[in-house]
């Protein structure tokens, strides 16, 4: 059963001020089954809550917050790469190169030297670089006392051929 009724939002909205004569009484029980009858379109909803559910129109620019990046400036980095190589022995060499162009090769460091800019850089390279010279100064004095000795037995032959 389908009944033509406007309800009485529809009859306002679409119709003069004054009713026209010919439209026909309808009951509310009649009003109620034409609007469960009718399938319910999507114009029929209120405007309303279509404009609550859009969201404002995005501000231009860079968003402010505490997701925005830093605006501070970023610094030029310089990649400078220096290779410091110590022999079992104790010798030392610096290399130093700068990108991929080589600035210095070769260059003789005291081990002194070595052990004092460790220590000025940070704690966790001077304990390696330590650990590395003091074993290169173990093996020097077991050379030196081993010298000493062999020195000693010569000394003591020529001291024999002399006499």
């Amino acid at each position: 059963m389908t009944v033509d009724v406007l309800t009485h939002d529809e009859e306002t909205a679409s119709a003069p001020t004054e009713a026209p004569a010919s439209t026909p009484e309808v009951s509310a029980d009649e009003a109620t089954v034409t609007e469960s009858a009718s399938p319910a379109s999507p114009s029929e909803e209120p405007a309303e809550p279509a404009a609550e559910e859009e969201a404002p129109k995005p501000k231009r620019g860079r968003p402010k917050g505490a997701a925005t990046a830093s605006t501070a400036k970023k610094t030029r980095t310089v990649e400078l790469i220096l290779t410091v190589t110590g022999t079992a022995d104790g010798e030392w060499q610096a290399e130093l190169k700068n990108g991929s162009k080589w600035v210095a090769k070769g260059l003789e460091i005291p081990a002194a030297a070595v052990s004092r800019a460790a220590k000025e850089l940070h704690a966790d390279l001077s304990g390696p670089i330590d650990e590395v010279i003091n074993q290169a100064r173990e093996a020097q004095a077991a050379k030196v006392a081993a010298l000493e000795a062999e020195l000693e037995k010569a000394k003591q032959a020529l001291a024999e051929l002399d006499a």
